[in-house]
């Protein structure tokens, strides 16, 4: 026999079946158009924004994470289920598109059959194992949603209508191919290769032919009819996910991570600065809603929330949405909460994690900026006193000037107004220059690259506060003003190359002041001490010791600088134990987002909570590269009654032990 099957048996292949069904095919597929078109007019409340730069990037981040599903299957579990119903699903309408290429256009106007022999045998089993591994994947979906019911996982009449649709689209199919095999294929070589059909077809042979074939007659429509009613209703239900995620992949951000916008504070047009609407968003902050499929996964790695803050960011991207839609006249603010805008550090961690290529963090800093700018809104009085003190001392902690250099002055070291002819400006920051633990880093680095013959220069009481903290909890202005008078000092100094300690400085200086003018090399001391010691600049007695390594989130998720550090500590002798959440993966300290500033008076301390991370390692050293972290971390350690267990160090001192 011939392997092969009649495309419309049963149903006949007549313009009496064919007419009606691509009619309605045609409808079904205009008012899905129709449907997004609606959409799209809610999306243009937005401000304009370009997403068409680097265009083959893009095309090629949308085929990998549309058919990899590689963001998907980060996480395992759901995610991988996710992946494995998408390809089972995918494959299934690849075949549909083949049945109808054959039997409408290439057998009818050329007279070519492709489904049969061994290719049908293959399309046959192909169809066959996606469809039973979808259903399942699907039914697994279904149980963790509704039985299991994870912490957070958020559902609604659209997940059942989904899930529903879906199965009963998948087993009618099935039911459909048993009927057909039960007539005309039981018995023959043909019926092991749907092996899926086959076992339907016995469970329905005993129907008898003249029933069995009603039954095919009736349920074909009804099948084709579940098909339309899926095509409608993508755009009215969380369905849409399938165009408007992949395209969230081509419309991605494709800058600097976690680079801020810069507003033109002296823009006379501006009606207001931040944003206070939806209106003050781009169009791109609306469309994120519709691209997010509720899945979880930032919310489940943002540290606020775990500490029990009342911060979800996929409840601030799904809030745009919802007052976009109700028409745009509410104010975002009021429906996000305040509570939840300062409650963000702006680790990265659900921009990072999430699938659909989200931008979760320019929502919550332009309404900081609303808030600051427009209303003088901060998240606190201490808050306030520190943008006062950065104001009239250029430091956050309100010590003077004239006292920013004296942690160096026996360490033999100039300031580029003594002697400007160094190889690097050493960017110190306000921690480092003022607090008396972070100023042994400080002191640890100058050592390290003294050893190693770098010439190192710093501003002194010239050098002012990055801005960075200021800038993220929305004080743009005093950003703007401490950047342009540290690039004006810079670049009257000839800088070429600057070193920080601080990743929160690095990141600024390396990124955001780019935007200003500053045209100049900067590197975090990580990578530059690396780059020493593969040079044999850096001279390091190995000595073996045990620690945990905690990846600051502005040196991994902000910038991927991930080994440099290890490499420095594996020459140092280390043996790192790593925590559960480490890398690209790793848990916040709690200080990013200018929360360094502010008293932390919601939920539990999320310094807290990673050091007990830290201390369940097991190590008795917990090593960190952020003067941020190295503060945080030592307040945490005395939360957590865990001195004499667990001490906090940062890296550049563990490397100046071991000269």
């Amino acid at each position: 026999m011939e392997f092969t099957r009649e495309i419309y048996w049963n149903v006949g292949g007549s313009a009496l079946t064919l007419v009606p069904m691509y009619l309605l095919s045609f409808l079904a597929i205009g008012i899905m158009a129709w449907g997004f078109w609606r959409r799209i007019k809610v999306y243009r409340q937005g401000g304009e924004l370009t997403r068409t730069d680097n265009l083959r990037e893009r095309v090629i981040s949308l085929l990998k994470n549309m058919l990899l599903q590689t963001r998907v299957m980060r996480v395992r579990g759901a995610g991988t289920a996710h992946g494995l119903f998408f390809w089972g699903f995918a494959i299934l309408f690849i075949g549909t598109c083949l049945i109808l290429l054959q039997a409408d256009i290439t057998d009818p106007i050329f007279g070519i059959q492709f489904l049969k022999g061994n290719f049908y045998k293959v399309f046959s089993l192909s169809l066959d194992i996606a469809g039973l591994v979808a259903m399942l994947m699907l039914l697994g979906l279904l149980v963790r949603r509704y039985l299991v019911r994870p912490r957070g996982l958020e559902t609604s009449w659209e997940n059942a209508f989904m899930h529903g649709l879906l199965l009963l689209i998948l087993f009618s199919g099935f039911v459909l191919e048993g009927a057909r095999m039960a007539v005309t294929e039981l018995g023959t070589p043909l019926a092991i290769w749907s092996p899926v059909g086959l076992v339907f077809a016995h469970g329905l042979k005993g129907l008898g032919e003249s029933t069995l074939l009603n039954l095919h007659l009736y349920l074909w429509w009804v099948h084709f009819a579940l098909a339309l009613l899926f095509i409608v209703s993508i755009p009215f239900t969380k369905l849409r996910h399938l165009f408007t995620t992949p395209a969230n992949s081509l419309l991605a951000y494709r800058g600097p991570m976690g680079k801020m916008s810069t507003l033109n504070l002296e823009d006379e047009s501006a009606e207001r600065f931040g944003a206070a609407t939806v209106k003050d968003l781009t169009w791109k902050d609306i469309f994120d809603a519709d691209a997010c499929t509720q899945c979880k996964r930032c919310q489940d790695r943002c540290p606020a929330h775990v500490t029990d803050k009342p911060l979800s960011p996929m409840k601030v991207v799904n809030q745009v949405g919802e007052v976009a839609f109700a028409g745009g006249e509410a104010n975002l603010i009021d429906t996000v909460s305040r509570d939840a805008l300062w409650s963000c550090t702006t680790c990265r961690a659900c921009e990072d994690i999430c699938p659909a290529s989200i931008e979760h963090l320019r929502k919550i800093l332009d309404m900081r900026r609303n808030l600051v700018l427009m209303e003088g809104e901060f998240p606190g009085e201490e808050v306030m006193a520190a943008m006062e003190n950065t104001e009239v001392n250029g430091n956050p902690l309100g010590m003077p000037f004239a006292a920013r250099g004296d942690w160096a002055q026996d360490l033999g070291i100039r300031t580029l107004a003594e002697d400007a002819d160094v190889d690097i400006l050493f960017f110190v920051g306000c921690y480092a220059s003022f607090d008396k633990r972070n100023q042994n880093v400080a002191r640890s680095f100058v050592k390290l690259c003294q050893q190693a013959g770098v010439r190192v220069g710093i501003l002194g009481k010239e050098e002012k506060c990055c801005g960075e903290p200021m800038r993220k909890l929305g004080n743009e202005y005093l950003y703007q003003t401490l950047a342009a008078e540290n690039i004006a000092l810079m670049e009257g100094y000839g800088v070429k190359k600057i070193v920080s300690t601080c990743p929160h400085c690095f990141n600024t200086l390396a990124k955001d002041y780019q935007d200003l003018g500053l045209n100049v090399e900067v590197e975090h001391s990580t990578v530059f001490l690396q780059k020493l010691l593969e040079a044999g600049r850096l001279k390091l007695s190995s000595r073996d010791f045990e620690c945990t390594y905690h990846d600051s989130c502005y040196l991994s998720r902000h910038n991927e600088i991930l080994d440099p550090p290890r490499q420095l500590l594996k020459a140092a002798g280390a043996r790192i134990v790593e925590m559960e959440r480490c890398g690209m993966e790793n848990f916040c300290c709690g200080a990013g987002g200018g929360r360094i500033l502010a008293e932390e008076n919601l939920g539990s301390r999320i310094s807290q909570h990673r050091v007990e991370m830290a201390s369940q390692t097991g190590a008795p050293v917990l090593i960190s590269n952020c003067p941020f972290c190295l503060t945080m971390f030592e307040d945490g350690v005395k939360g957590a009654e865990l001195e004499g267990d667990l001490k906090p160090l940062d890296i550049a001192e563990i490397l100046a032990e071991r000269l």
